[in-house]
């Protein structure tokens, strides 16, 4: 099966559909599907038809959706909107501000945003009778695993020691079976860090990652480039068990798609 990888879309639709255009996959004539990394939505504009596409994909059976933690925030934003915190969030005095989920929210309701903040009951009727919320974050799962690679958002579960920032972590042999807490805290991980730095990788397999862009891989594994600026390489960073894919899109306006065959 071949597989095309996205992963950090973040709204983004037009970068994406230009990134899958280049990588040929509107001309496949193979059986395929695109595998999102997680984090589909928040900080672009254009949620509505990224997630249309989406759908159109799920409908024909081409999609695997991975959790991401924009996933988990967007839940998160919507179940504090219905206990009666969109004063917070609106005001911006919130994370779901900053990181964008309040806006994918009015995006998907077709709300203005004070006319959510005056009918929050509503922003949350329509945004769950969305096809995002009632169809796409149903089907995300925590990874997704071929015969050679495993796919996932931030990383696999670890088993972790230490106090952040100054946390190290070691190969989970169990990671298939972590729950829930595990699952949401490994969204949050930097997957380039522990691949190259603690070398926690699943033994014979290469793990494709997003969440922390890939512009960090290159600059200090490999020296090349600054991290953040014009300088930087969002290109794919590929190691030893790790290709991490995060084109950290909201800066550099592009997103990464690998074509994986397995």
């Amino acid at each position: 099966m071949k597989y095309y990888v996205v992963a950090d879309v973040h709204g983004y639709y037009t970068p994406m559909k230009k990134a899958l255009k280049d990588a040929g996959f509107f001309e496949e004539k193979e059986p395929c599907k695109l595998i999102v990394c997680g984090d589909l939505l928040d900080r672009g504009k254009e949620a509505n038809q990224t997630v249309d596409f989406m759908m159109q994909l799920l409908k024909e059976g081409k999609l695997i959706y991975i959790r991401g933690n924009h996933e988990d925030l967007f839940v998160r934003c919507l179940q504090e909107i219905a206990s009666g915190g969109v004063h917070e969030i609106a005001s911006g005095m919130s994370v779901h501000h900053q990181n964008g989920t309040w806006d994918s929210l009015l995006q998907i309701s077709s709300m203005g945003e004070l006319e959510a903040y005056n009918n929050a009951s509503e922003l949350v009727r329509r945004v769950r009778n969305s096809q995002f919320y009632k169809k796409l974050l149903s089907e995300c799962v925590d990874y997704f695993e071929t015969q050679n690679y495993i796919f996932t958002h931030g990383w696999i579960p670890c088993k972790t020691y230490g106090f952040y920032p100054r946390l190290e972590y070691k190969y989970n042999e169990n990671w298939r079976n972590a729950n829930v807490i595990e699952w949401g805290k490994a969204r949050w991980y930097n997957g380039m860090d522990i691949a190259c730095r603690f070398h926690a990788i699943v033994p014979n397999k290469t793990t494709v990652c997003g969440h922390w862009h890939a512009s960090y891989g290159h600059s200090k594994f490999e020296k090349k480039g600054d991290e953040v600026g014009k300088n930087a390489d969002y290109t794919p960073f590929y190691g030893k068990g790790i290709i991490a894919i995060d084109a950290c899109t909201a800066r550099s306006g592009i997103v990464n798609c690998v074509v994986i065959e397995d």
